[in-house]
């Protein structure tokens, strides 16, 4: 038996240090955070795992994108699964500003006055719908003229990436490196509507198949796979469906706040995976129940101490 040690804190503690201290403290979740924070360093030190990222659009209104942005620009995951709403999200940040808000706002209010709430974000309607209009009609028309006409979604968003050239863009720096991100619900958000809206006057088409065949062969492929999973839906499932035909996760960390007594795959653990057959019975796996916004900076920061070889 292992005896819990009390937090020793000073004025020079690291990150990393704080999070070491959290695996020996005993403590309910944040030793859950410093278990996964081990888990997500050996997943991006082991050459033969296919590391894949997953996470909902929500926390690409917070700052907490550039943390998703770093990560992705420092090579650390092979793949990018994630909603619509990241599409929207990143592209209207690479032009317009969000601002500090309220979760108490009046709503009817907001609307009176052409703003939008996102849990304590605000942002007036032009930095959302209107500037992503006015940039996929550019981007698309960009597109199409180049003599592209069907488009996986991971292809989709290397070209917008291209074409926003920002480098505090998430999908400028999927292009960059060329990480695929795929978007599986690619039609459930503002960037997808304006595809949508193009390929009524255009010969353009969205091919999910071709997302599902990069996919499929890389799975297929790999020695071992790993997965840092962020909030559920249908991000997450996309993630773990594939696993199941090559034995499951070998690395799996879940930062959730969904409960698991609705049954609901946002609220489902680890260990529901494996009897699936998506996160393998013998891999390194927990559950992280926080708000990703608390939980991935530090994560992150700790990680940033340690150095991974990804």
């Amino acid at each position: 038996m292992r005896k819990v040690d009390d937090f020793s804190i000073n004025e020079k503690i690291t990150v990393d240090e704080l999070v070491k201290q959290m695996q020996a403290s005993g403590g309910f979740t944040s030793k859950k955070l410093a278990e996964g924070t081990d888990i997500i360093e050996e997943m991006l030190n082991d050459d033969n795992s296919l590391n894949f990222l997953s996470f909902p659009a929500d926390i690409v209104s917070t700052g907490t994108r550039g943390v998703i942005k770093d990560m992705i620009k420092k090579d650390w995951f092979d793949v990018v699964i994630t909603t619509c709403g990241t599409l929207d999200h990143d592209i209207a940040r690479a032009y317009k500003d969000y601002y500090h808000g309220s979760f108490d706002l009046d709503d009817s209010e907001l609307r009176k006055k052409g703003m939008h709430r996102l849990g304590n974000i605000v942002f007036p309607e032009g930095n959302y719908g209107i500037i992503i209009e006015e940039k996929m009609k550019e981007f698309l028309q960009s597109i199409f003229d180049s003599g592209m006409k069907e488009l996986s979604t991971y292809e989709l968003c290397w070209e917008i990436g291209k074409r926003i050239n920002n480098e505090d863009s998430i999908l400028y720096w999927c292009y960059k490196n060329k990480v695929p991100m795929v978007i599986p619900g690619i039609t459930d958000g503002a960037v997808g509507y304006q595809v949508w809206q193009f390929s009524q006057r255009h010969d353009f088409k969205i091919n999910v198949l071709k997302d599902e065949k990069m996919l499929s062969d890389l799975v297929w492929s790999a020695a071992k796979s790993g997965a840092l999973i962020i909030g559920g839906g249908i991000s997450k499932h996309h993630v773990i469906w594939h696993q199941q035909f090559r034995g499951g996760l070998d690395y799996a960390v879940y930062i959730t706040t969904a409960v698991e007594y609705d049954g609901s795959l946002s609220g489902a653990r680890t260990r529901e995976a494996i009897s699936w057959g998506k996160v393998n019975e013998n891999a390194r796996h927990i559950t992280v129940e926080s708000d990703a916004t608390i939980a991935l900076p530090i994560i992150y920061a700790a990680l940033l101490d340690r150095k991974p070889s990804a």
